[in-house]
């Protein structure tokens, strides 16, 4: 089988598709046979060893995949049935998406929905389901269509492109930030009606602005996050998933204790497994046909590792598929 396996040399991450036996692979209950995955943020981090991701060498990243059962130990599953995985820490510390085959618990996997394939599961893959999550929590604080406008952060990448959609699709008025104007077609493509430029928020933030935003969702934090919490009308709620932008907030308390804000955070790694079928299913009822279009370039495991660069140079649009099987 191929994989793409990641070593450390000298203090450098190298990235290698190589030929590996089957048996090489972690243990676990479930073995399969992957069709597609995708490249993450985080897989470009791990790939690039730009960020202190992977802790243990060598391993095969790729936080994503969707295959068939090929052995199945875990009576809940059977050879030859459709299912995905996004999180648990694989790609980063058991070996993930990026091959032929992986091996994992049974605890780790999603029964693939009805309505949805495997190509399907890893367009939306991690990135989507954050988004429906962030949707969620937007909705369990009540935000409604009816409150006001909801604002996306980092609106052109893979989060932030199905935030938009989603959010459209469920009735917002969405209005989306990004840095590159070559972005913009795209994402009123998506349904953003309002198109913002990060400049607008990458400013030290004052404690309080204007008010502006019924609700938020964040994908890249520090000064972005900071002045969008400083924007956000009177019992907004914010729902911060990213940290693109960095991992500080320097902001004050003014939001939360004058205009009673809600920052809520977003994990996608370790939800419980009857949230993520919750989400999955939403996914699949709520992302109109055209998004599957839209959102999604493909490209072969050999060239993960030239794309990862690019994705964290912002030189990627919407989610990246790697077709394996």
């Amino acid at each position: 089988m191929q994989a793409l396996i990641l070593e450390q040399s000298e203090g450098k991450t190298l990235a290698n598709v190589r030929q590996i036996q089957a048996d090489a692979l972690p243990q676990g209950e479930v073995t399969i046979d992957i069709a597609w995955s995708g490249l993450n943020y985080k897989d470009a981090l791990a790939i690039t060893g730009k960020g202190k991701i992977i802790r243990q060498f060598p391993m095969v990243p790729g936080i994503d995949f969707a295959g068939t059962v090929h052995h199945s130990e875990d009576p809940r599953f059977h050879a030859g049935q459709s299912v995905l995985l996004t999180g648990w820490g694989v790609g980063e510390n058991h070996w993930g998406g990026l091959a032929e085959q992986a091996r994992v618990k049974g605890d780790w996997l999603v029964p693939m929905p009805q309505g949805l394939d495997a190509r399907k599961a890893m367009i939306i893959g991690t990135a989507g389901l954050t988004a429906m999550l962030c949707v969620m929590a937007l909705e369990e604080g009540g935000i409604t269509p009816e409150s006001g406008e909801v604002l996306v952060t980092g609106a052109s990448g893979g989060v932030g492109s199905t935030a938009v959609s989603l959010l459209n699709a469920l009735g917002y008025k969405v209005a989306a930030v990004s840095g590159r104007e070559s972005t913009h077609d795209y994402l009123r493509d998506l349904g953003a009606s309002e198109i913002l430029p990060r400049s607008a928020f990458s400013a030290d933030a004052r404690p309080l602005e204007k008010q502006r935003w019924a609700g938020a969702i964040d994908t890249v934090g520090d000064k972005v996050l900071a002045s969008v919490l400083a924007q956000m009308n009177y019992g907004g709620v914010v729902a911060a998933c990213g940290l693109a932008g960095g991992v500080n907030l320097p902001t004050s308390v003014m939001p939360f204790i004058l205009r009673n804000v809600r920052l809520q955070g977003v994990d996608s790694v370790s939800i419980p497994v009857e949230r993520r079928i919750i989400a999955w299913e939403r996914l699949t009822r709520t992302l109109p046909e055209s998004f599957y279009q839209q959102a999604t370039r493909e490209i072969s495991l050999t060239e993960a590792a030239e794309n990862a660069a690019k994705l964290l140079n912002n030189a990627i649009t919407g989610r990246t598929l790697v077709k394996i099987g």
